[in-house]
This record gives C-alpha cells, structure tokens and sequence, in this order.
C-alpha cells in the first residue's frame, strides 16, 4: 500500500503520490480508474513528486490527466506539490524548482498564514505557433477554426502546455464541454490543447472557463490563467496584474511582456490522505 494525498487548488483536485519516500510504479490503466468520480478516488490530474533529474532542480514532478495522458505543466498542481512538499517535511526551503515535462517553475510560499498563498513563476511564454504547436493558414498563432460550421476566432498560447483562448462577451452562457473538446481536438492543435474561453470585464479583470485536454471542463487551471491573459495583454485588452475569476476561485496573474516570465498567486489545499494498492 502507498500512501496518497487528495489536494486541490480552487477546486482544480489532485491526487498526489510522494515518490521521493515511497517508491511509486504505475501501470496504464490505474490513472483512469483512481480518475474516476463514481468508482474511484477522483480528481483532475494525478501528480508525482520525484527526486530531482536536473542538478538546479529541487524536486522533479509529472502530471496525468484523468484519462492517463501526460500532462508538461500545471500551474495549480504545483502550489499543490509544493505546498505538500513543506507539510511532509521534504523540503524546509519556501523557495523551490521544480522540473516536469514542460520545463523548469518556480514557487514560493509567501506567508506561513491561512489561507497559506503560494506564488508560481512559469517561464515566459511564447506565442510562437510552432512552439504550441498551432497549424493556421497565416503561420500565425490566431486563427479562425471551423467547428459544426461556425468560425470560432482562437489565439494560441503556451506556457509551457498548449493552450488556445477564445475571447467571448460572456462566459456564463457557453457550452464549454461540447465547444471546447471539438476546439481542443481540432487538427489545429496536432497534440490537442487546453481551451480557455475568456471574457475580459476591464483591464484588471477578466472572468475564465477552461475546458482541459485529457479532463474536460475544469473549475480552475493556473496554466489556462495564464495564456488567457498573455492572449487578452498582447491585443492591449488588459494591464500587466489581472485578477482571473475562474469557476472555483480567483487567480493573480502577472505578466509584463513578450520575453518575461508569468507569475501567479493562489491558494492550495490539502483535503485528506489514503492509501491504494499499486498491485491492483
């Protein structure tokens, strides 16, 4: 038996295993089964800390989707993990690098209070549509994709995970598993992406819902934060800091420009701990 941790992160839930004390192999087809709601434990992504593979890293993590897709990155599951790695003792530093798929990020646990606030800083995104990647007509990384015979105009992003972001009046009214899953598996994106559907109120504010790869529509996703405001700032819609409102919480996102790094800030949460056979 090994031990495991139900975190989330407004609402964005995880399952967490700690690899660094307790050795973790997986098979296929266990990720789909601990996913699922009904029969299983539950959750968004299943997340792995591991000792670290780079010499500047602390730790190295991956990220599985519900359906046991590997995820690059997830900018709520690394408050996640860092915040587990100071409750179990793995680490007392409140500053710490992370390696995964995507790249290396940063976090940093701000203030010892409750709700505790950790700060995440991925690397600078691009817009770059081969590095998506993003197939559009132009070579550019905004398009007019067809689905059901509507043209949906779509921005590409990625902060360090694929992400296309739509510009919407209003977010309450959409159909977001249905849209976003024909978007997210359009032949646009060769490797499927995130979508967000993103409703700017001003400049500081903008109102969020993001329908993940791999998951479906999720009540937060850091990473989805993130490339809808670099997508909302390079059109001019928005300021360098943006409060995110997503359908489980708010986000703080900074990002000042092409070429600089995005940081965020939100809360994270550990719900409660199990454990479940590997050998099953």
């Amino acid at each position: 038996m090994v031990k495991f941790y139900k975190m989330h992160s407004l609402g964005n839930d995880f399952m967490v295993l700690d690899a660094v004390t307790e050795a973790c192999s997986l098979t296929e087809d266990q990720i789909p089964q601990w996913a699922d709601r009904n029969e299983g434990i539950g959750f968004d992504q299943l997340l792995i800390i591991a000792p670290p593979q780079q010499p500047d890293a602390d730790f190295h993590y991956q990220i599985f989707n519900a359906d046991g897709s590997e995820s690059e990155q997830c900018g709520n599951g690394t408050r996640c993990v860092a915040l587990l790695a100071r409750q179990l003792n793995l680490s007392a530093k409140k500053q710490l690098i992370w390696h995964s798929k995507g790249g290396r990020i940063h976090t940093r646990l701000l203030a010892d209070r409750n709700p505790i606030v950790i700060e995440t800083m991925l690397p600078a995104p691009s817009l770059d549509p081969d590095d998506v990647p993003f197939v559009s007509a132009a070579a550019t990384n905004t398009d007019r994709l067809t689905v059901d015979g509507i043209e949906v105009e779509v921005t590409a992003v990625s902060t360090g995970n694929p992400h296309g972001v739509v510009l919407v009046d209003n977010v309450s009214n959409l159909d977001v598993a249905t849209l976003g899953r024909q978007l997210s598996t359009h032949s646009a994106f060769p490797y499927q992406a995130n979508i967000g559907f993103c409703q700017v109120v001003d400049r500081g504010f903008i109102r969020l819902r993001v329908y993940e790869r791999g998951v479906g529509e999720t009540r937060a996703c850091g990473t989805g934060a993130s490339a809808a405001v670099v997508a909302a700032h390079s059109r001019g819609l928005v300021n360098e800091k943006v409060k995110v409102s997503l359908p489980g919480g708010k986000l703080r996102i900074h990002w000042s420009g092409p070429g600089q790094p995005i940081t965020m800030a939100g809360g994270a949460t550990l719900v409660y701990t199990g454990e479940v056979d590997l050998k099953e």
